[in-house]
Formats: C-alpha cells, sequence, structure tokens
C-alpha cells in the first residue's frame, strides 16, 4: 500500500493544551509521525510519497469561506498584537448569545472553536493545507485504480467542522477528500470513522446530505470528548435521514464487542453501496491510550484491517487520532499489515 506523507506536518509544533485544568505539552505531536514512519519502513511499506499541491478548492467546498479566512490569518492577527503565548479561545458564543463573528482576534477564536484543548501557533495553518493535501493526493491514487491508500495525516481533522476548530483538528481531512471524490464522479462516499472519538465535524458537514454515509464508532459523548455530539439518535436530516449512524460504546470495551459495532457499521455501508470508502482511522482505541478508555490490543488492529479489506470497496485510510506514542507505530501498521493480507 503507498503512503503519501508531507514533511510539513512539522510546521504544527504547539507548545501548549488545556488539560484537566493544567497547561500541558499537546498528546497530538509530531513524535506521533515518527514513530508510524519507523514502523512503515521497518517492516516493508517504503513507498512512501510527498502530495501534490491542490490550493484551498477542495476545502471551500466542504468549509466555510469566512473560517478558512480565519484559519489563514489568525496567527498573523494574534501575533500583531504583541502577545507571547500561543493562541488560544476564553470566551464562546453560548445559548442566548448573538450569532456574528467579532472584529477582535480573541473573540473570533471563541467563534471559530469548538473546545480550549487546541492551541494556534505559528505554521499550523501550512501544516493543515498540507495534512488536506495528503488526503486529497492519496484519494486521487484510488481514483485512478489503486485498492487502497494510505493518508499519513497530521494534524488530523475528524473533528473539524464547517466553522469550528478544536480536538487538534483544523481542516477535515476525510471530508475534504470524500468531497473530492464526489466531485470526481462518485456517486455516493461511505466515511467509517474508527477513531476513539465521535467525528463530530465529519457528521457536521455530511448531516443533510443523503450522497455520504457517515458511521462512526467511539466512545460515548455522555462519558467524552466531544460530549455534545454523537448519540445514537443523530441520524442524519433532510435529504441525509437515514445517512447518519453513530455507535457509541461505554468505558472498557473490548474488541468482541468494538467488533460487533464495527460489523453493524459496515453492513449499513454495504446497503448504502458506496464507490469509495473513506476510513478515519485513530489508533486511540488502544488500551493503553491516556485520552480513552477503549481496549483494544495491538493484534486487534490486525483484525481490523483484515475485516476493513473484506468489504471489498476501494479504500482510503486516513489517519487521525492515537496519542500512545510508542505504541502508535505498531497499531497503525498492523491496520495496514492487516488490509494488505486481506486484500
Amino acid at each position: 500500500m503507498i503512503t503519501i506523507y508531507s514533511e510539513d506536518h512539522r510546521l504544527r509544533a504547539a507548545k501548549t493544551e488545556l488539560s484537566d485544568g493544567q497547561l500541558v505539552t499537546p498528546f497530538e505531536c509530531p513524535e506521533r509521525m515518527d514513530m508510524i514512519l519507523d514502523s512503515l519502513k521497518s517492516r516493508g511499506f517504503g513507498d512512501i510519497r510527498p502530495p501534490k499541491a491542490h490550493g484551498l478548492g477542495p476545502a471551500a467546498r466542504v468549509h466555510d469561506a469566512g473560517y478558512l479566512r480565519f484559519l489563514e490569518t489568525v496567527w498573523t492577527e494574534w501575533e500583531a498584537g504583541g502577545r507571547a503565548g500561543e493562541a488560544m479561545a476564553y470566551t464562546w458564543p453560548m445559548r442566548r448569545m448573538t450569532d456574528r463573528p467579532p472584529e477582535a482576534i480573541e473573540g473570533r477564536i471563541g467563534y471559530y472553536s469548538l473546545s480550549a484543548d487546541t492551541a494556534i501557533s505559528a505554521g499550523t495553518w501550512e501544516a493543515a493545507q498540507a495534512s488536506a493535501d495528503v488526503a486529497l493526493t492519496a484519494g486521487a491514487l484510488v481514483a485512478d485504480g489503486a485498492p487502497a491508500a494510505f493518508a499519513l495525516c497530521r494534524p488530523p481533522g475528524h473533528h473539524a467542522a464547517r466553522d469550528l476548530f478544536g480536538g487538534y483538528c483544523f481542516l477535515n481531512n476525510a471530508a475534504i477528500a470524500a468531497q473530492a471524490a464526489r466531485d470526481a464522479g462518485a456517486e455516493c462516499v461511505a466515511i467509517l470513522d474508527v477513531d476513539f472519538h465521535h467525528g463530530n465535524g465529519t457528521q457536521d458537514i455530511f448531516y443533510d446530505r443523503g450522497d455520504v454515509f457517515f458511521a462512526s464508532l467511539h466512545g460515548n459523548p455522555r462519558d467524552t470528548f466531544p460530549y455534545f455530539l454523537g448519540y445514537a439518535d443523530e441520524t442524519g436530516a433532510g435529504a441525509g435521514e437515514g445517512t447518519n449512524l453513530n455507535l457509541p460504546m461505554s468505558p472498557g470495551t473490548p474488541w468482541v464487542e468494538w467488533s460487533a459495532a464495527l460489523e453493524t457499521a459496515l453492513a449499513a455501508i454495504d446497503t448504502f453501496g458506496p464507490d469509495l470508502l473513506v476510513v478515519s482511522f485513530g489508533a486511540d482505541t488502544f488500551e493503553d491510550d491516556p485520552i480513552s478508555f477503549f481496549k483494544l490490543t495491538s493484534d486487534d488492529y490486525t483484525r481490523l484491517g483484515a475485516r476493513l479489506a473484506a468489504a471489498r470497496r476501494p479504500t482510503l485510510i486516513v489517519m487521525e487520532g492515537g496519542y500512545a506514542v510508542g505504541d502508535l507505530g505498531t497499531n497503525t501498521v498492523n491496520l495496514l499489515e492487516g488490509f494488505d493480507a486481506g486484500s
């Protein structure tokens, strides 16, 4: 399987995350990619290629124009004010408040953010653009006939909504690639999100559309981030009614229970009959992940890869989360090996 990867992810090197009431070093860090790259090369996945530049056109197909302008200029505006720290939100438009973006950059950060965990730093915008290019380039390989491709994206994307960043995400790589496939002629696309956290951004983008099916296996939002989206009764709206499937699960969920939910999702996707399967893959379902609570083992990722291959559909695998950094390379490449063996 070919991997698409950009060194520009290193431009995103934030120093600050708000976690458990403290400012800590971010769990989402450049070292995550180093562990995956080392495992790819040592285990025979050496065909690693850089992305092609696609510009902002594909991102503008799924993201709000004002939001994209904000991402492009936020760091410059923040830095111009003489602030020493990284850009972080501290106020949001809550219930019964006006829904309009302020002029002050502090206000706009809150307007366009969904959580306080994600600081913006120098290079964030450039890294986010490169990450989207990685997904688009890998998607083009599949469109050209490759049975599968791996988009080694960083920063991740599935929490980025039409006009919101957070959860370490700025541009929704999987959604951008899915829309690009539709624009290139795919009649319909399915996105299967197997990251521990619900893909709230992807759901937001496609919730009222019938041409993109979204299924997510995740920690129950009553217990974990993103808290306010991802419940089982969210099934789509308007033309998208019935094309959104959430399968939330409880703390301590092991493979046997998790894989049963996977079968439910894949059965629904098979009924939908997509031309392309986009997999938002996060290894934060791992039993030792520091910010999650599922109990999948390293061997389970091999099983997952084989089961995805058994779906027998053109498949784009897009990297999302996974924060047990020491095990991330093993778990990710186990997935790819399982897929290749099952193809």
